[in-house]
């Protein structure tokens, strides 16, 4: 059984909160961003566009252990509208853009863990909430989340 799931391809609800981001209320000034890079990436803009039509992830879990910037923001977005359920932390958490962790979550509905200088506590702490959802996808550039994933222990 995976982390998170009660068998049967069943998850079990979760007991933590959907997010842990610096301030909510940061969120106006991340949507702005995220939409000014939405701008400046047409192609993933009209995949966007076709992933809403086809819906191809329809029902599958995203877990993402990435940089969280608006661009990530915008292929995040992307997995949603082809369905998916997505749940995203901090790769790095020096490059974390804490208003746009805040419109992912108020905005977006993503769940949403990073926060600009988390320590290495909370990054682990992240990085294993993610895996309790059970995802059916990960996509990670540093392979932490891997790395957990397989049960591995971590950080060496």
């Amino acid at each position: 059984m995976t982390p998170g799931s009660s068998g049967a391809g069943q998850v079990a609800p979760r007991t933590r909160p959907d997010h842990d981001v610096a301030d909510l209320a940061l969120a106006p000034a991340g949507q702005a961003r995220i939409e000014w890079a939405d701008a400046q990436m047409p192609v993933l803009r009209q995949i966007r566009e076709r992933f809403a039509r086809e819906r191809p992830l329809d029902g599958v879990r995203v877990a993402a252990c990435l940089h969280v910037t608006a661009e990530t923001a915008n292929l995040a977005r992307t997995l949603q509208a082809g369905g998916g359920s997505v749940a995203l932390c901090s790769a790095n958490p020096l490059s974390t853009q804490d208003d746009v962790a805040a419109a992912l979550a108020v905005d977006h509905g993503v769940e949403v863990r990073a926060v600009r200088g988390e320590d290495l506590d909370a990054y682990v702490e992240h990085v294993g909430a993610l895996l309790e959802g059970a995802p059916q996808i990960t996509i990670d550039d540093g392979a932490d989340l891997l790395v957990t994933a397989a049960g591995r222990p971590w950080p060496p």
